[in-house]
């Protein structure tokens, strides 16, 4: 895949990651539920590369605040967008550059950027004292996103697979 084409698909992935959120306020507010924003960058990384996936996944949460107001600045914004390009990068890295089976690359990139999701909230309580505790906040936000997860599971490899198979 030549650069202008990488670059052309992370923009279409990065747009998926801002439109398919809304989608999801439209019907409720079910974003920590189904994690819309996640598969794209998931996918991106899986396809693209670490590099590219890590742009997306730094990318995508700063744009779609600044452009739909989610996620909200603080304390949301900076931790999402640690996980998600933590998804991008690892997924990426392991898929493409290490040529790990598609599904264990996916829970390993899954499961680090959870990691990363606890070490921001460490940070952000030690340095701007917002009042979440890491363990607590990754524990709710794994049982809350259980229905997202059990999504990216089946969804991104199928979907990964046939983007493969077209190009």
């Amino acid at each position: 895949m030549t650069t202008s084409s990488k670059l052309t698909t992370s923009a279409v992935f990065i747009a998926f990651g801002v439109i398919l959120p809304v989608a999801f306020h439209y019907v409720g507010a079910m974003g920590p539920v189904f994690l819309p924003m996640h598969i794209p960058i998931l996918i991106a990384g899986l396809f693209l590369g670490a590099r590219a996936g890590f742009l997306t996944g730094l990318i995508t949460p700063g744009l779609s605040s600044l452009l739909t107001g989610m996620p909200p600045l603080m304390p949301t914004l900076p931790i999402m967008t640690v996980e998600l390009s933590i998804y991008g990068l690892i997924g990426g890295f392991l898929y493409r550059q290490k040529g790990l089976p598609l599904l264990l690359a996916l829970v390993v990139a899954m499961i680090t950027g959870r990691l990363a999701t606890a070490v921001i909230v460490y940070i952000l309580a030690m340095t701007v004292h917002i009042k979440l505790q890491p363990l607590t906040y990754l524990s709710g936000a794994v049982l809350t996103g259980l229905p997202g997860i059990a999504i990216q599971l089946v969804l991104i490899p199928l979907i990964v697979n046939r983007l493969k198979s077209v190009n």
